[in-house]
């Protein structure tokens, strides 16, 4: 087995064969979006240098930016403490999220109660 496959290899995959890639920009460290791989779309990530995810709706693999232009190419890329997830360090041009905004997280605000001013205050 060669080392590329023998790093794929160490993704615990779900039922479906997929694992979620957390995107992030990798000099700021913004969250920029959530997506799915499989086995091929990693080994396209790790081989072409530019990001290759596996469409759950379109059933088909897509690389970010052919269609848009938005491209993220890849600057790490690396496994989880479990092996279940991946976080996918990338240099993004243009927005990242299909609605057109820079990031998938600028959405709805669930509005969390601030843990750190919970803890202040004596509300544990």
């Amino acid at each position: 087995m060669s080392d590329l496959e023998t790093r794929i290899a160490q993704v615990a995959w779900n039922g479906d064969g997929l694992a979620p890639a957390i995107v992030q920009q990798w000099d700021t460290r913004e969250v920029l979006m959530l997506a799915w791989v499989d086995a091929e779309a990693l080994r396209r990530t790790l081989t072409t240098g530019r990001a290759t995810y596996w469409s759950r709706s379109r059933q088909e693999y897509w690389r970010k930016g052919d269609t848009s232009g938005n491209i993220q190419r890849i600057h790490e890329a690396r496994l989880d403490c479990d092996g279940d997830a991946i976080l996918l360090l990338v240099d993004q041009t243009g927005p990242a999220c299909h609605t057109g905004t820079r990031t998938c997280f600028d959405a709805a605000d669930l509005e969390a109660v601030d843990g750190l001013a919970a803890a202040g205050s004596g509300a544990e």
